[in-house]
């Protein structure tokens, strides 16, 4: 059947508002960002959060399905076995990793000097302020507006970049914190400009993995287990270091 004129321009005009739908997530990450990083404590405990959840709402008013937010009850079956898979490969890695002498210095971070500290970031600040507000805004309303453009590899090739360049301005003086990262990659001005590098690449290759999980389970319920897993359980694992370490 040959397209009418006018089914042409309800075409483009939809393509216009898809297009249209991504420049106003990016844009709305972008300033979250800034906001969160540069401004006052308050705002960046709450900004990303709150940022969000406004997100969401947004996009489901502008037709986002909860299935393109991989938020579908549907899929949680699915999502929370390899959610499940995630966590305990993780768990291994990062106990092998603890364990040998080679790598135990990358987990010395100084934030997460005490058993404290690191169970109050892995159980509430990690969880609410980083991961299901990230997994919400990346892998759920990102993830769904890129979707509706661009084929798979668009998805994870944007998608990930995007994830990566987030982590710019949480890297800022990375190497100086951890103890292992300044042996590794040295102080000064060349040390914190490769811990930014590094963390971009790390993300973003942390964002595809994301990604991948996202669409083989079809549900958020995956990539936040293994984001979650990553930072709370590397928080856990850092306090338990140092107080080897101090014993």
């Amino acid at each position: 059947m040959l397209m009418t004129q006018a089914d042409a321009k309800a075409s483009r005009r939809r393509g216009f508002h898809a297009y249209l739908d991504v420049a106003v997530v990016v844009l709305v990450l972008v300033a979250t960002n800034l906001i969160a990083h540069f401004t006052t404590v308050w705002a960046s405990i709450a900004t990303v959060p709150i940022a969000a959840v406004i997100l969401v709402a947004l996009t489901r008013r502008r037709g986002l399905g909860w299935a393109e937010l991989g938020l579908s009850p549907k899929q949680w079956k699915t999502g929370s076995i390899y959610a499940l898979g995630a966590v305990g490969l993780v768990v291994t890695v990062v106990a092998i990793g603890a364990l040998l002498p080679m790598t135990r210095p990358f987990f010395m971070a100084d934030r997460y000097a005490t058993i404290s500290a690191a169970l109050v970031a892995s159980m509430i600040v990690i969880p609410l302020q980083t991961v299901i507000p990230e997994e919400l805004a990346f892998r759920g309303v990102l993830h769904g507006t890129l979707g509706r453009i661009y084929g798979a590899r668009g998805v994870f090739a944007a998608g990930s970049l995007l994830f990566g360049l987030w982590h710019i301005a949480s890297s800022l003086g990375l190497t100086a914190g951890n103890a292992g990262l300044s042996n590794f990659l040295g102080g000064g001005v060349f040390g914190q400009i490769a811990g930014i590098v590094a963390a971009v690449i790390a993300t973003a290759a942390a964002g595809f993995v994301f990604t991948w999980l996202r669409r083989r389970s079809g549900s958020l319920i995956a990539p936040i287990a293994l984001h979650w897993s990553l930072n709370g359980i590397g928080a856990l694992a850092a306090a338990l270091v140092w107080h080897a370490s101090m014993s």
